[in-house]
């Protein structure tokens, strides 16, 4: 009996290979594309061959290409050749910051790369499942309208609508989004409208802060793992205004794909889950700098500018109420002690190969 075939694009960042591990560990023949965007988007920090070569090394059923998304005949040549019977679409310019100095660049690969992965889903597989890694930045600044109240170490939201989290009936309309926002709101309801229109399974997981050791975090993108490697290394951080009270929830990337496995097994057509650690799962910089200090054994060096990052939200984290109702068997298994240790403990590991080296 031939092993079911996944589709990764996007396969050698943070969600992308560890997607490629979990499945790969559970009997799938993963097929991955990556073409090392990161290091354009991000410079010589940013590159992912050492994940290639941990996919390649860890995953024995592995078919790696080199494929830009944004190359339409391509992609509609490959995914019938492949004939995937999931998709995990996870290739992306993440950074809303970047955003706007690569405008046509950020455009092309998270709207039309998005479309073009869609269209030949739909020519060549259109009973697979379609997974899309969008972003809560869909909900642009919207989340900052939300009364909040200013504990001592973060902000909180002050209104019991919002409780538990940012629900997904929250509009993604009126807001301003950054150009990134923008670029993943168009292929999120593109996403929705396959879904919609042509009765095709798919699904966009509006990310919080997804992490884990497999980041490659830069200044720009990587919100826990870049503020750990600077804890580790003894840089400074750089802190963009609300004080350092602004919140964020964490989710370990290894349930990340868990969620996707439940989805895979229990398709349907057309949702949107908001996807983060939650409340329980979330903190401040302030709080992630003593997190980080514990479980780096160093002293966390930073500075604070008055002046946040344009549409930055103050604080965020997700309502998992929904994804629970529709998958009660799926769980956080990480909860961020574990995650900032397995960051702590990868950074040391990547220091001490590179030295080897």
């Amino acid at each position: 009996m031939k092993p079911p075939v996944l589709l990764v694009t996007g396969s050698c960042g943070l969600i992308g290979s560890d997607v490629c591990e979990f499945f790969g560990a559970r009997g799938f023949q993963v097929h991955g594309w990556d073409s090392n965007h990161r290091a354009i988007f991000f410079g010589p920090e940013g590159d992912t061959s050492w994940s290639l070569r941990r996919l390649q090394t860890n995953v024995p059923d592995y078919h790696h290409t080199s494929l830009d998304i944004r190359d339409r005949d391509r992609v509609l040549e490959q995914v019938a050749a492949i004939g995937p019977n999931l998709i995990v679409h996870a290739a992306a310019q993440p950074s809303h910051d970047r955003a706007a100095a690569i405008p046509f660049l950020d455009f092309e690969v998270n709207a039309v790369g998005t479309l073009n992965l869609l269209e030949a889903a739909r020519r060549a597989c259109p009973e697979s499942p379609f997974i899309h890694m969008s972003t809560n930045k869909v909900y642009g600044d919207l989340p900052n309208s939300i009364a909040l109240k200013e504990l001592e170490t973060r902000w909180d939201y002050d209104d019991p609508a919002f409780a538990h989290g940012i629900p997904e009936t929250l509009s993604i309309d009126q807001s301003k989004h950054s150009l990134f926002g923008a670029s993943k709101v168009a292929g999120d309801v593109m996403v929705q409208e396959y879904g919609r229109y042509f009765g095709m399974p798919t699904c966009c997981l509006r990310g919080g802060c997804l992490t884990g050791p497999s980041h490659s975090g830069v200044e720009l993108h990587g919100f826990l793992s870049y503020l750990i490697k600077c804890c580790f290394e003894g840089r400074e951080y750089r802190v963009n205004g609300y004080k350092g009270k602004q919140v964020r929830d964490n989710i370990h990337s290894t349930d990340v794909a868990a969620l996707m496995l439940e989805f895979y097994n229990r398709p349907r057509a057309a949702e949107v889950y908001n996807l983060g650690g939650g409340k329980e799962n979330s903190c401040s910089i302030l709080e992630a700098f003593a997190m980080a200090e514990a479980a780096t054994g160093h002293k966390m060096k930073w500075h604070y500018v008055d002046e946040n990052r344009v549409g930055d939200h103050i604080c965020y984290y997700s309502d998992l109420r929904k994804i629970r109702a529709h998958f009660p068997s799926w769980t956080l298994t990480k909860s961020l002690p574990v995650i900032f240790e397995e960051i702590a403990r990868a950074w040391a590991e990547r220091t001490q190969e590179s030295a080897a080296s």
